[in-house]
């Protein structure tokens, strides 16, 4: 238990997150630091990979006592050493800054700017970057940085630069390609490994190249979706975050189909978003593990 805390005082909230080699001993470790520490555990999630060997723990906390997280950070690492953990500790009151990007279809943009105005989304925008400047006024309407960056085969190295020096600048955790229709470099993937979701139709490979969604209509699927994942050197192949999914009957035509894909393609985005953002998604090699 934690000392009592006067009426007007609200204890902060950490988040603590971990994977590790699997082996006895974790959850005591964990749960004894934060007991020793005057910290008190609010939620506390794990899951033990039996496939890979690998642990992986979430824990929501308050600090009973005035702390910063440097000292929690600096006094967990002894913890982290003996058990091998790839951890983090961050306060759970920051919000996330990202930077989102879109060239010419707008609706998941439109969504996440609105979702992150009223606060569904624990998220700072610091910028939207377009390969083109249709949505230009849209942005502005919400007091948000726009960032035309045209993108062609001759400049896109010097695009990326300009893309990563906007990240380091202004200190980005995570960047979301809301229907981006750019192919990022291997070298960007790799520099910001972990740190970037795209969102698309889950109709692939089946259906490629211009208007997925009419293709899928011709052959009178039943069934649409959408996929939210990291993004890796592998197009569209990184580790699946979320899916979405609605049943459609014969009678739906092409541009129904379309308008049901953009409420798909929101849904499944922002859930990814929200959790990347509240530290909710650990990475477990091409997979994720996911405490919703």
């Amino acid at each position: 238990m934690t000392a009592p805390q006067p009426a007007d005082t609200v204890p902060e909230q950490y988040v603590l997150t971990l994977s590790c080699p699997d082996k006895q001993g974790i959850v005591h470790a964990v749960s004894s630091y934060l007991f020793m520490t005057g910290c008190n555990i609010e939620d506390s999630q794990q899951f033990g990979d039996h496939d890979t060997g690998l642990f992986f723990m979430r824990v929501h906390f308050s600090a009973g006592n005035p702390v910063t997280v440097d000292k929690l950070r600096a006094s967990f690492a002894a913890i982290g050493d003996s058990f091998a953990m790839d951890w983090q500790i961050h306060r759970s009151s920051e919000r996330m800054r990202i930077v989102l990007m879109v060239s010419k279809f707008g609706h998941c943009l439109n969504d996440l700017l609105f979702r992150s105005r009223t606060g569904a989304l624990p998220v700072e925008i610091a910028a939207v970057v377009s390969n083109h400047p249709d949505f230009a006024e849209l942005v502005a309407s919400y007091d948000v940085p726009f960032r035309h960056i045209p993108v062609t085969r001759d400049n896109k190295a010097q695009a990326e630069a300009e893309l990563l020096e906007l990240v380091r600048e202004e200190n980005v955790e995570l960047v979301v390609l809301a229907r981006y229709m750019q192919v990022l470099s291997d070298d960007l993937c790799k520099q910001l490994s972990g740190r970037i979701i795209n969102i698309h139709h889950s109709f692939l490979p089946s259906f490629k190249g211009a208007k997925p969604y009419h293709q899928a209509h011709a052959r009178g699927v039943k069934l649409i979706g959408a996929t939210a994942h990291y993004v890796t050197a592998d197009l569209d192949e990184g580790p699946i975050i979320e899916q979405e999914v609605e049943r459609v009957g014969h009678g739906v035509t092409p541009d129904q189909l379309v308008a049901i894909g953009r409420d798909v393609e929101c849904q499944a985005l922002a859930r990814a978003v929200k959790w990347h953002a509240e530290r909710r998604i650990l990475l477990n090699g091409r997979r994720t593990v996911v405490f919703a």
